[in-house]
Formats: structure tokens, C-alpha cells, sequence
């Protein structure tokens, strides 16, 4: 069956098929007696893609934005997302530190993140939240 992001949601109940832990675990698999590594309660960038789906359906743009976005982070390290919610922070990074995880986040396929933190260079700027 199609996924329809105005009849499917919430994905968890009306389309349990659609959902698995980033082993490949199903939704009606996970149980409070399972034994788990935490990484298997994360969601995956599929399910974070369809949640995206939902939300442009409901008119949400900006949330379909983020979780589009997060489904690009998703399967990176959590160090690596730190680091960049670190340099994102208004005076922790100069421009150029800022180019240089653009082009980090665009080699590890996450061209949307890459894109907002290009954004992001362009406000600080424009409101002196640069390092120097």
C-alpha cells in the first residue's frame, strides 16, 4: 500500500510496517522485555523522511524542513552532531569555520544542513554573531 501522509500518520499506529529501529528491528518487535542496544531507539532517516512527508502535508513547512534535515544527521556520530550544534552557536565559529562544515556536511551527504549552516554564516553575519 502507498504511503499517504495525510491518512498514515501517526505513522506508529496507522502504519507500523513503516517503521523499524536502524537495525532493521519492526515496530511491533520492540517490546519492554527486549533487550536493546540504545542506538536501536533512534529514529531512522526513513522514518524522519516520512514524518517530513506528514508535516509538508499538514502545511508545516518549517517542521518538514527540520526533520528533513535531521534525517541528513541522523546517521552521523554523535560527536559530529555536537560539534556542529557547538559551531552553530552565535560567537563560537568565524566564517570560515563555518564554510568549512558546509562543505563537511556536503561530502557526508547532508546538502540541507549544508545549505542552513550557509544560512546561518549569512544572518551571523549580518547581526555581528561572527567570531573573528
Amino acid at each position: 500500500m502507498a504511503f499517504d501522509p495525510r491518512r498514515d500518520y501517526p505513522l506508529g499506529s496507522e502504519r507500523p510496517d513503516l517503521v523499524s529501529t536502524p537495525g532493521g528491528l519492526a515496530l511491533d518487535e520492540l517490546t519492554l522485555d527486549a533487550t536493546l542496544d540504545a542506538s536501536e531507539l533512534r529514529a531512522t532517516p526513513a522514518t524522519l523522511r516520512l514524518q517530513a512527508e506528514v508535516a509538508a502535508a499538514a502545511g508545516r513547512s518549517q517542521l518538514a524542513d527540520n526533520l528533513r534535515r535531521a534525517a541528513e544527521l541522523a546517521p552521523l556520530p554523535d560527536d559530529t552532531v555536537l560539534e556542529i550544534y557547538t559551531a552553530l552557536r552565535p560567537g563560537r565559529s568565524s566564517a570560515a569555520d563555518l564554510v568549512s562544515w558546509a562543505e563537511r556536511l556536503e561530502a557526508l551527504d547532508a546538502p540541507l544542513t549544508a545549505a542552513f549552516v550557509r544560512d546561518a554564516i549569512r544572518a551571523y553575519a549580518t547581526r555581528g554573531l561572527l567570531a573573528a
